[in-house]
């Protein structure tokens, strides 16, 4: 559990012990926001892995878990998709992330999510006081207000591991000092978590947090965390394998759009695109491609100004990479963004289905492919309802592209939801 008004006093200054019991009426001065990661806004991002062949794909996730829907958060050697304040030391320590020193603060990762299915494996020592922080801002103040802080202590405090802090008490103290797992479920309010297998709190919120960051925090002692995957909720459904209801077609371009025998949605040809009825601000995309030759081209473009011929950011599909080293994508790399930010890792091959997950909310950017992130990006431009030349965080319409006559691409499953109104965006009166 963060000492929330002790990380305030430090930050002011003053000394003495303090408290966040309820009853503590203290009011807490704000705490700075956490600094954007360096690289976000840059037109490269690429960013070899330290220890994987450059040659091979990273798989970090089982067949079944991609076809979940799952995504990994942690890659295992890098802190890629994740930010903090430079306050702690932060690491990855063989293949978990760890830390032990420094002042209490949070690990966030970039990413905002609604509502979601998480794992994380954890372990602490006998005198950690740590948490696993859900749906929260950068800089939380309050854990029974702007976050839910999935407690890891010990016995004695007041919240042992799997209570919400400030929310609900677990009924019984279940840690451990070996490798634990939390698994909780955050939906519509609900919060359900699971302790090695065990059900062992739910929790209804009155006032619903519908949107943030998952965050790992420092507070007391060493802590590591491993294996840390999501699983979006609440996806709807884009195409019905049956025809293009739902789609806007422009025949007068020359790609071809249509739905195949075995329902999948195919392009081929191009200059041509496909676009969405609906529009979309900030949402979570999910969905499955294959390229049925080497190294075409493609792409999802997305908060497209309707009616307009691709004019949206593109999430760029291409699978080929030079010199046998997949950190050199060619043409940006399926995953980057289109002239914005190459994908650090080709991770997708041609003429095998992969899994795509999209994320994006204001200026921000996440993309996985095969549940690796690849894109962490943040568009720093000046606002313009045109994002060919600068931030449109305006709703638009998603688009498949058919790129060039040798566009030959087949895609499924896709589905989309809405994110949740943001933490920070809630008035809370006083």
């Amino acid at each position: 559990m963060v000492h929330w008004l002790r990380v305030a006093a430090a930050c002011a200054g003053l000394a003495g012990l303090l408290c966040l019991w309820p009853g503590c009426q203290q009011q807490l001065p704000a705490q700075p926001s956490i600094p954007a990661r360096a690289d976000e806004g840059s037109a490269s991002g690429t960013q070899p892995l330290r220890n994987n062949n450059a040659a091979d794909a990273p798989r970090l996730l089982s067949d079944q878990e991609l076809a979940d829907g799952w995504v990994s958060l942690f890659d295992g050697e890098t802190l890629f998709g994740w930010q903090h304040d430079n306050s702690a030391n932060w690491r990855v320590e063989n293949g978990s992330i760890a830390v032990d020193q420094g002042e209490p603060c949070l690990l966030v990762t970039t990413a905002e999510f609604s509502d979601y299915v998480l794992k994380v494996r954890f372990r602490a020592g006998p005198d950690t006081n740590s948490g696993v922080f859900l749906s929260t801002v950068p800089d939380p103040r309050d854990p029974a207000a702007d976050c839910y802080e999935l407690n890891i202590a010990g016995k004695d405090n007041p919240f042992p591991t799997g209570s919400l802090v400030n929310r609900q008490k677990v009924a019984e103290a279940l840690n451990r000092a070996d490798w634990q797992d939390f698994e909780v479920r955050v939906e519509a309010g609900q919060v359900s978590v699971q302790l090695d297998g065990r059900g062992v709190l739910e929790y209804v919120d009155p006032q619903p947090l519908q949107r943030g960051r998952i965050g790992l925090q420092l507070n007391q002692g060493k802590v590591e965390f491993r294996d840390i995957k999501l699983k979006p909720l609440g996806l709807s459904s884009l195409f019905n394998g049956r025809d293009l209801t739902g789609w806007k077609s422009y025949p007068e371009m020359e790609g071809e759009f249509t739905v195949t025998a075995d329902g999948h949605l195919n392009v081929k040809n191009g200059r041509g695109q496909l676009e969405t009825e609906q529009s979309f601000g900030d949402f979570v995309l999910q969905l499955e491609c294959i390229s049925h030759a080497a190294h075409l081209n493609s792409g999802i473009f997305f908060r497209c100004v309707p009616g307009e011929q691709m004019n949206g950011y593109e999430s760029q599909i291409h699978n080929g990479f030079k010199n046998g080293d997949r950190s050199q994508p060619l043409d940006c790399g399926t995953g980057g963004i289109f002239r914005r930010q190459n994908a650090r890792r080709v991770v997708a091959d041609d003429l095998k289905w992969f899994f795509k997950t999209i994320v994006a909310h204001g200026p921000h950017v996440a993309v996985w492919v095969n549940g690796f992130q690849v894109t962490d990006w943040t568009d720093n431009r000046p606002p313009d309802p045109n994002p060919r030349k600068g931030l449109r965080v305006e709703p638009g319409t998603l688009m498949i592209q058919g790129h060039d006559p040798t566009t030959d691409l087949s895609f499924r499953n896709l589905r989309v939801a809405e994110l949740g109104k943001r933490n920070g965006d809630v008035v809370v009166p006083e």
